[in-house]
């Protein structure tokens, strides 16, 4: 199949991705030891993918494809379980979080991957700096059309997802005042940001081709936009989560997409065009700075309301979505972390708080991980 054909899959199924952090158990910094991982389990028979990310400190695990809430949720689980053990072999912790507080960029090892290693050759310093963990869910569309519809439409839910997720309050040993430090490192690239508005897929082939023609490009996969087509999986990626601090958290927000995007293609409410991203930089910097406390203006109506109160608002509109694709107690977590205004930077600083020990508060995120809070 060429890169540019859209692959069909089956509307609203989902895939979810999560990067996931290395420490070592003496101090809970971030440690090279991917390579390790991988390669023990390497034909242990795991569920889901597990694979490398671009610093040997990050793996990256995988779903399959899942129509329902609960099946996601159930390999998540089990690919946790069978890397965490894995890990305490090796002496390792595994930790969520978008960011780690207290590692230094430039004691990161590129993993010894081809395209690895041309992403450091072109962008220097930033790939180290990369090192920072999101979650990508994928949503099955049945054609190109579709995947641009939904790309365009899913956008004035990115506060949403942003605030939900946020769980990247520190750098370099210090407080940002940020929910999501993570996105800013993800702005630094010149790819970034959202698509050009095109509607439909042939007009996006188009400018793909020239942006290939142009040597801007050379896949999708250059394109670090916070929402992109995936032609080959026959799916939009939907990639501004901070990576969570529970596997349970993952696919609850995974289920919100999903339930977002029947919402979206059944009843149609979003017209595409370029005045829908006027807002756009304004309400994801809220998200970043302030999670569910941030300001969202409504890029219709351009009403301004809280974060927490439109996620509230959306849910109810998702219900009887929700009951369809049975994910109706994913929902109920979402619209209670929105109305009770906490997210995991929230649950970071309060234990930073605790014990005043950033090293600590690994230690009870990877613990929170593997499950033995």
């Amino acid at each position: 199949m060429s890169d540019m054909q859209f692959g069909s899959s089956k509307a609203l199924t989902m895939g979810i991705e999560l990067e996931l952090q290395i420490l070592n158990r003496r101090d809970c910094d971030l440690t090279h030891g991917a390579g390790d991982l991988i390669r023990i389990l390497e034909g242990s028979g795991h569920p889901g993918d597990i694979k490398p990310e671009i610093t040997e400190s990050m793996i990256e695990i995988s779903t399959g494809i899942h129509e329902r809430y609960d099946s996601a949720l159930a390999e998540l689980r089990a690919i946790r379980d069978a890397l965490v053990a894995v890990a305490r072999k090796l002496n390792l912790l595994v930790a969520g979080g978008g960011a780690h507080p207290f590692q230094r960029w430039n004691e990161r090892q590129i993993y010894d991957k081809p395209r690895f290693r041309q992403i450091s050759e072109l962008y220097g310093y930033l790939a180290k700096q990369f090192t920072i963990f999101g979650q990508h869910v994928h949503i099955g569309c049945p054609d190109g059309d579709t995947a641009m519809y939904l790309t365009h439409a899913m956008s004035r839910y990115i506060p949403h997802f942003i605030a939900l997720a946020a769980s990247s309050p520190y750098h370099q040993g210090t407080d940002t005042a940020f929910d999501s430090s993570r996105l800013n490192s993800v702005y630094a690239f010149p790819l970034s940001g959202r698509a050009p508005v095109l509607d439909r897929w042939d007009a996006f082939v188009a400018y793909f081709e020239k942006m290939r023609a142009a040597r801007v490009v050379e896949s999708m996969k250059d394109f670090y936009w916070d929402i992109r087509p995936k032609p080959e999986y026959g799916t939009i990626e939907v990639r501004v989560f901070d990576t969570p601090l529970t596997v349970d958290k993952a696919a609850a927000l995974a289920a919100y997409v999903q339930a977002l995007a029947r919402y979206l293609l059944i009843e149609r409410p979003v017209a595409v065009h370029e005045d829908m991203y006027l807002a756009y930089t304004y309400n994801r910097f809220q998200a970043c700075r302030f999670g569910l406390e941030g300001l969202m203006i409504d890029p219709g109506t351009h009403e301004h309301r809280p974060l927490h109160e439109d996620i509230v608002a959306t849910v109810g509109l998702l219900s009887t979505h929700a009951e369809e694709l049975d994910s109706t107690a994913a929902m109920r977590l979402v619209a209670g972390w929105a109305a009770t205004r906490t997210n995991d930077a929230a649950w970071m600083r309060e234990h930073f708080r605790r014990s005043d020990s950033l090293a600590d508060l690994m230690w009870q995120t990877s613990q929170l991980w593997s499950g033995s809070l």
